[in-house]
């Protein structure tokens, strides 16, 4: 299986923009180079090993300036620096296009399935059989790659945009007058195939959401013995009602062992 099948048909089109934006009027150093064949590798570079990730996306920038990019490792796999991880070879113009754009791709997708990585290593080394999903707090315009990177990085992408999934926040709940209120709007025009997330700030809250039908309670900022417990009551109490508690907020690799509880089946 290749990660590239999960793209979408559109995908294509954000690599033709990035190559408009890159040089929208005219290319002085291609004046320069020319167009003579010439061959570039591509060096994995940093200071501790990392995952390659975005390798569909290097692939269509340069398909899109006539050059070819010859791969020597998989994508998914981990690589110690200095590696020649590909070779592209093609007009000297043309590799100059989409050195830049290539290389900051390819940094940033693989960086955050690096990261990715490490924080699934970091959860399951400390006994967490849960789900580590990302965030929806993406670079806008690039989310689609830094999802892409998550997937890879072997995590889970969460939701990807405002129409895959009903997240309810406290500007939602605000709004409504009540986390009641909130979810039977959002039901009433959600249907039964999407999922209803709900972000709460205490165990009375968690409470309501459970009782009003979420599917998922975020318990938003709680961490060590308050967030174990909370949901080891909430467990408790609702025994027999489907749910998923989710922790969020604040989490990095300084506290990710006391955030990654049990009792908590999604971070």
């Amino acid at each position: 299986m290749s990660f590239a099948h999960l793209l979408p048909p559109s995908w294509k089109t954000q690599v033709t923009a990035w190559l408009e934006e890159d040089t929208p009027s005219l290319d002085y150093g291609g004046f320069v180079v020319g167009e003579a064949e010439k061959t570039a590798f591509l060096l994995g570079k940093g200071k501790s090993p990392a995952i390659l990730a975005g390798v569909p996306f290097v692939d269509e920038i340069f398909q899109q300036l006539s050059c070819r990019v010859e791969w020597h490792m998989q994508e998914g796999e981990t690589f110690e620096p200095i590696k020649r991880v590909a070779t592209v070879t093609g007009k000297a113009r043309h590799l100059l296009l989409g050195e830049r754009i290539a290389l900051n791709l390819l940094a940033r997708c693989s960086g955050i399935a690096t990261k990715s990585r490490r924080f699934k290593d970091i959860a399951r080394s400390n006994g967490y059989k849960g789900i580590i999903a990302g965030t929806r707090k993406t670079t806008p315009g690039f989310r689609l790659v830094e999802k892409y990177g998550m997937i890879v990085g072997g995590i889970d992408a969460h939701r990807h945009d405002l129409s895959s999934m009903i997240m309810l926040k406290d500007n939602h709940i605000w709004s409504c007058g009540s986390i009641t209120n909130a979810i039977s709007a959002a039901r009433s025009v959600g249907g039964f195939s999407l999922l209803l997330d709900v972000e709460v700030r205490t165990e009375e809250e968690a409470n309501e959401a459970i009782e009003a039908g979420a599917d998922v309670v975020m318990l938003d900022n709680m961490e060590g013995e308050n967030l174990l417990q909370t949901a080891r009551r909430l467990r408790e109490r609702w025994n027999g009602k489907r749910f998923l508690l989710e922790t969020s907020g604040g989490i990095d690799e300084g506290n990710l062992r006391e955030r990654a509880v049990n009792g908590a089946k999604s971070f």
